[in-house]
């Protein structure tokens, strides 16, 4: 586990530029620290100390610390309030959710004469019958307890009742001492099954994996022992962790080869960006463009022309591609689109192309047929007609009342409307 050292305390108190014997406030919070030790020594001057969400069982090595105000030891694994009498400016004092069963180390705070606040929640004296007036009686300087004002009329009744809720968390705590037996015989058992197991089949690597499943797996119980099992197992898991990146950190990197053993340059795209080679469409120069990510800084980026190959260094990362023919470096060009951020190197042939590729506009592509065999049943598509169709013939009006068809003359009649205009000169139709 951690312990608290020199390097540790000068680490913490950067805001102080590292000076820890003019320091008054220090955070030692989740550092997994089992004993108090040092402070007073190499901080007298301290007025915060904080070591909340630790190990810590025992209140110790603080009675140097005259000037100390405000002590936070919540999370951790106290269960005596104890050598808390040196502390003379104490004014706060915060034992949120430890394992104070007996509650009657409170009287031992009379002696902090400037305590006005006390925090006593999530422990199990709080459970105790009269808990609270009992505290209120037996600390006259406190003004608050567990974040709760105590008024003139409660202190009263506390002093009033005092003999009697005093009996009341004595029993209290015999109930608690035996559940207290009960868990710590519990975890010596659990220990002892492990131990031998352990001695008997030994540990290897698959083994200690397994032990590992099961410990998560099992049942945890709200105790110090089993806090300091898990902060344990929690630390070794972490330092295996740290050992296996040193490891990695550690072995050989793979070296990159550019070149071959009689000097040609090999083709690397170890940047993995995407690329264009255009030594083809123009007679005088050979065009490389490569498509460097838009946002990308300038500074970030690396060109090397040689007669034979060029090579493009994109943050460390090499595309290296030889040559089709011979350049002239000294005239070659490197330009970048401002647009899409892409990287255009302009290479001069050292001699012209004679014929250059005649590059076809338009390119028809041709698709193979595909033709499909149905295995299957072929299904008809239908459509569901609704009213009557558009092509029905009314045979109704085929044949009059008496018998006889409709002449011609009455029936134009009847489709001639009544403001027609009859013109000679326009023929009949047939």
């Amino acid at each position: 586990m951690v312990r608290i050292t020199v390097e540790l305390i000068r680490k913490r108190s950067e805001h102080n530029e590292g000076e820890i014997g003019t320091l008054e406030e220090i955070s030692l919070h989740q550092e997994n620290i089992e004993k108090i030790e040092l402070v007073d020594k190499a901080c007298r001057n301290l007025k915060i100390l904080l070591l909340q969400y630790n190990l810590i069982s025992k209140i110790e090595n603080l009675k140097m610390l005259k000037r100390l105000e405000y002590l936070n030891l919540a999370l951790n694994n106290i269960e005596v309030i104890e050598n808390l009498e040196g502390l003379e400016s104490l004014k706060k004092l915060d034992l949120t959710i430890n394992f104070i069963g007996d509650l009657q180390g409170v009287k031992k705070l009379r002696y902090n004469e400037n305590l006005e606040q006390l925090i006593l929640t999530g422990n199990p004296c709080t459970d105790y019958e009269g808990y609270r007036d009992y505290v209120v009686a037996s600390l006259p300087q406190l003004r608050e307890l567990d974040m709760t004002p105590i008024d003139r009329s409660e202190r009263i009744k506390g002093l009033q009742r005092y003999a009697e809720v005093e009996g009341d968390v004595i029993r209290g705590y015999r109930r608690y001492a035996k559940i207290r037996e009960k868990q710590i015989h519990r975890h010596e058992e659990r220990e002892k099954l492990r131990i031998t197991e352990i001695n008997e089949d030994g540990l290897e690597k698959e083994d200690e994996e397994v032990e590992n499943e099961n410990f998560w797996k099992s049942t945890s119980y709200h105790t110090p022992e089993d806090r300091l099992a898990i902060a344990e197992r929690t630390l070794k898991i972490e330092e295996k962790r740290k050992k296996a990146q040193i490891q990695k950190t550690d072995e050989p990197k793979r070296i990159l080869k550019l070149f071959s053993p009689d000097g040609r340059a090999y083709n690397v795209n170890q940047a993995k960006v995407s690329f264009t080679l255009n030594d083809e469409d123009c007679r005088d120069n050979v065009i490389l463009e490569v498509a460097i990510y838009k946002h990308l800084d300038t500074s970030y980026l690396e060109v090397d022309v040689q007669p034979r190959y060029v090579r493009v260094t994109i943050k460390g990362k090499v595309l290296q591609l030889t040559l089709p023919c011979e350049v002239l470096t000294q005239k070659s060009s490197v330009k970048r689109n401002v647009v899409t951020g892409h990287l255009v190197i302009t290479m001069p042939r050292l001699n012209q192309l004679e014929t250059i590729r005649k590059s076809s506009r338009i390119e028809k592509k041709v698709f193979p047929k595909v033709t499909v065999n149905a295995t299957g049943p072929i299904s008809k598509r239908e459509l569901l007609e609704i009213g009557p169709p558009r092509d029905e013939m009314d045979f109704s009006k085929i044949v009059r009342k008496d018998g006889q068809k409709p002449s011609k003359q009455k029936s134009q009649e009847m489709t001639t409307p009544r403001n027609f205009v009859d013109n000679p000169e326009v023929p009949p139709l047939e």
